[in-house]
């Protein structure tokens, strides 16, 4: 899969370093991944949470964050819509952001 604005997660790791590993190993695990449908991701990731709108989001360093991402399955690209702490993900909407 194509990943759109990794430089969101390179300056949320800055931030936060101790989830530079856990994102990278993301980051080439999506990027190796030919994920077709919600499915595909399930099988790859149990504990992701399919949202609306192809929206999916991912638990980083033991649910320690979270990761949105919005998925055209049909073109085969991630565009990353958020990252933050499991805090800063309560205030948020999942399916709009």
């Amino acid at each position: 899969m194509r990943i759109i604005s990794r430089r969101t997660l390179q300056e949320f790791w800055e931030i936060h370093p101790d989830a530079e590993q856990p994102l990278k190993a993301w980051l080439a695990e999506a990027k190796k991944a030919q994920w077709q449908n919600p499915n595909d991701i399930k099988r790859t990731y149990r504990n992701a949470s399919i949202v609306s709108d192809n929206r999916v989001v991912f638990n980083i360093k033991g649910n320690d964050y979270r990761l949105i991402v919005h998925v055209r399955y049909d073109i085969g690209i991630l565009f990353i819509r958020f990252i933050g702490t499991h805090r800063q993900y309560d205030k948020i909407d999942a399916n709009r952001i």
